[in-house]
């Protein structure tokens, strides 16, 4: 029976002074690889204001203590991380944390998502107030949750904050784990815990390669040359906002970047008569984006109008290109949605739809169902997923593919 929901103000523990020393963190290392059970583990960024994705706090709490370090102070982590190494983490939407995490030499071999958990148990809402108030029946306080973390000192009121998420998060995995197997999906909720920690470590560099082609508003550019100065003036914004350590779209917003790009302006004032270049600091920076617009209208390393894919057209070319694939795709789609109300699974964790989408464009020749599991595989598909789906799409196949 979940209880009447109580507000949560501070946690159970006293809030402990910063880690911000070589000799407080080796203490704080010792005492977490002496302790037992699972430990939480939480970050706060300052995304919007910062750059990067970097941590500015990193959050801890095993065997009833709770542990703040400033990540700012050392180098790495990789003391802690070694200190956790048989640990089961338990963090709320890892693949959120996980990035700042990778950035200072830490990643789990166990997990406990509580996150995931909760979606893979289907409630309805799963981040970390919702979980915990429908299953601990506690309302935290989140209205520090968009701080900029990266101020020193951090106030007593965000520490507070900051100390909450990991105080909680040790009952919240007993309660979810309680209720994954009361409803037999602990199993799958492992396999899936299991494949987060196999996750590649994330790369900012390789992140940031081709992210300019995200730019909000890019559709609106249809030569290459306009393309190409867009590109040029995102990496020197992303230049300048990491030697600044501002956000990049703080800095300067994705409009005014395809602004240029479009306008192509060759000279200091016609930059500057663009809207959101005219800051002080951009005003210092005009011949930067000059020279990235310059460049481009010479044909300077230009970028070609699309790159090339192996994913699968979009679905409403299947159509006219591929007919066949569409009527597969289509009954593989039904069950998987059968399946996601039968086992009251969101149907993108039944299956990623890019999976489908693949296999059903391009089904493994030779065809059969062994191929069709390997393949399932070879995507990504855990076991849980592949047993569950197999043979039900291998029927579709089979059906289809020998008329």
């Amino acid at each position: 029976m979940v209880p009447e929901v109580v507000p949560l103000d501070s946690p159970s523990v006293p809030i402990p002074p910063i880690i911000d020393t070589e000799r407080a963190l080796h203490r704080a290392a010792d005492e977490l690889a002496g302790a037992s059970g699972p430990v939480a583990v939480d970050t706060e960024r300052a995304q919007g204001i910062r750059y990067g994705r970097r941590a500015f706090l990193v959050q801890l709490k095993r065997d009833n203590k709770i542990y703040l370090i400033d990540p700012e102070a050392f180098k790495d982590l990789r003391i802690i991380n070694d200190a956790l190494t048989d640990a089961e983490w338990v963090i709320h939407a890892a693949i959120q944390d996980f990035p700042s995490l990778d950035m200072l030499g830490m990643r789990p071999k166990h997990l406990f998502d509580t996150e995931l958990g909760a979606r893979l148990a289907g409630m309805e809402r799963v981040n970390l107030g919702a979980v915990v108030e429908e299953l601990l029946g506690y309302r935290l306080a989140k209205k520090h949750s968009k701080e900029d973390w990266s101020t020193r000192p951090l106030p007593k009121n965000w520490l507070n904050y900051a100390s909450l998420d990991v105080d909680v998060l040790i009952d919240l995995r007993d309660a979810v784990e309680e209720l994954l197997d009361s409803q037999g999906k602990l199993g799958i909720a492992r396999e899936e815990f299991a494949h987060l920690c196999l996750m590649p470590a994330f790369d900012e560099q390789q992140y940031r390669a081709e992210r300019w082609r995200k730019t909000k508003g890019r559709n609106e550019l249809r030569s290459v040359r306009q393309l190409t100065a867009l590109r040029n003036l995102w990496f020197e914004r992303d230049k300048l906002a990491q030697k600044k350590d501002i956000d990049s779209k703080r800095l300067l917003s994705d409009a005014a970047l395809v602004a240029a790009a479009k306008t192509m302006p060759h000279t200091v004032p016609g930059i500057l008569e663009i809207p959101g270049f005219q800051t002080r600091l951009l005003k210092r920076e005009a011949p930067r984006w000059v020279r990235a617009i310059t460049d481009a209208a010479r044909d300077h390393d230009p970028v070609p109008y699309s790159t090339p894919s192996s994913a699968p057209p979009p679905l409403k070319a299947w159509e006219t290109k591929r007919p066949e694939s569409l009527a597969i795709f289509t009954e593989v789609r039904e069950v998987i949605n059968a399946l996601s109300e039968r086992l009251d699974i969101p149907a993108q964790n039944i299956i990623n739809t890019e999976y489908a989408r693949r296999l059903c464009w391009e089904p493994p020749e030779p065809y059969s169902q062994d191929a069709l599991a390997a393949a399932l595989y070879e995507c990504g598909a855990r076991q849980w997923q592949v047993q569950l789906l197999a043979p039900q799409m291998h029927q579709i196949f089979v059906a289809h593919l020998e008329k």
